[in-house]
């Protein structure tokens, strides 16, 4: 449905020209310089024991430092000054990364699961104690590297998939090694495959949360957390205002929102004071630090609005 509004010339617009980022190049430097490491270690060995599934792992763990690289990549291009055809700079680059490591991770937990469900069919035993010493090696390195991401994963999706990626990888690891050791001294084959797919239903149910999460903002969707009845409620009592109309949330960043009002209010008395208290109140309360307020004099204006209330 089309809707007509007046814009007027008075308006409230309060936001940080340059995001604040902080500074993730130790933790990222480190995690990537450990795994890398370990993609040397497993190369080696698989080599030296002529083990394809080392050798095959190694490949993996590759695929997992060029994730942190990208998550890493789009940090810095958020941090990056909005230009002239950029006006908002490249910050939804961390929302593009935390999508991109999402997918990687259902196709690798897809491989997993095939590969499981053919073992079901077709026992094999896994091989030799090379490389259950050489995934109890990965575990220490994986956790070790998901814990340097642990804190911030609960509030930047972007870190929560370098976590996602390390809490997987680690899965895994420990997954061979009770396997390996289970089969070392029973000779239960099975045991392989049960493991891998219980390992994948655990990675598949934070992925799945960082997938649609991370989607929602790709679509400019109100991010988690936030409340739009609860914003539209609080711009509606504020002094003097009559109506709300045209209200929009999005997610600048994985870690950045923003919010666009108008806001009928017929008697233009005290308009600074009722911005700054709106724009405080929206960045302290709700979490929103880019904001963009429309005064509206005319109550007409938003009369055909389906959001208008």
């Amino acid at each position: 449905m089309s809707h007509s509004h007046t814009h007027g010339s008075d308006h409230g617009h309060h936001h940080d020209h340059a995001p604040e980022v902080r500074n993730h190049n130790r933790t990222f430097g480190l995690a990537i310089a450990l795994n890398v490491g370990f993609v040397i270690i497993e190369a080696v060995y698989g080599l030296a024991a002529d083990s394809l599934a080392l050798l095959a792992d190694a490949g993996h763990n590759l695929s997992d430092v060029l994730g942190l690289l990208m998550a890493w990549g789009a940090i810095f291009l958020a941090s990056k000054r909005p230009s002239r055809w950029r006006t908002y700079g490249m910050r939804k680059a961390t929302i593009l990364a935390a999508l991109f490591n999402a997918l990687v991770l259902l196709v690798a937990i897809g491989g997993i699961a095939w590969e499981a469900a053919r073992r079901f069919a077709e026992p094999a035993p896994v091989a030799g104690m090379t490389v259950v010493v050489v995934a109890a090696i990965g575990v220490l390195i994986n956790a070790g590297t998901m814990m340097l991401f642990v804190s911030d994963s609960r509030d930047d999706i972007n870190i929560r998939g370098a976590f996602l990626h390390m809490a997987a990888d680690a899965a895994v690891s420990l997954g061979v090694v009770v396997a390996g050791l289970v089969i070392y001294y029973t000779g239960l084959l099975w045991i392989d495959p049960l493991i891998s797919l219980a390992i994948v239903v655990i990675i598949f149910l934070g992925t799945w949360s960082l997938l649609k999460e991370s989607l929602n903002l790709a679509i400019d969707a109100v991010p988690k957390g936030i409340d739009p009845d609860a914003i539209h409620r609080f711009l509606s009592e504020l002094p003097g205002v009559e109506a709300v109309h045209d209200l929009h949330i999005w997610g600048l960043s994985t870690t950045e929102t923003a919010l666009t009002a108008h806001l009928v209010k017929p008697d233009a008395t005290d308009d600074d004071h009722v911005i700054q208290q709106a724009s405080h109140t929206l960045r302290t309360d709700y979490g929103v630090g880019h904001i963009t307020l429309q005064w509206e004099r005319d109550d007409q204006a938003c009369s055909s609005s389906v959001n208008c209330a």
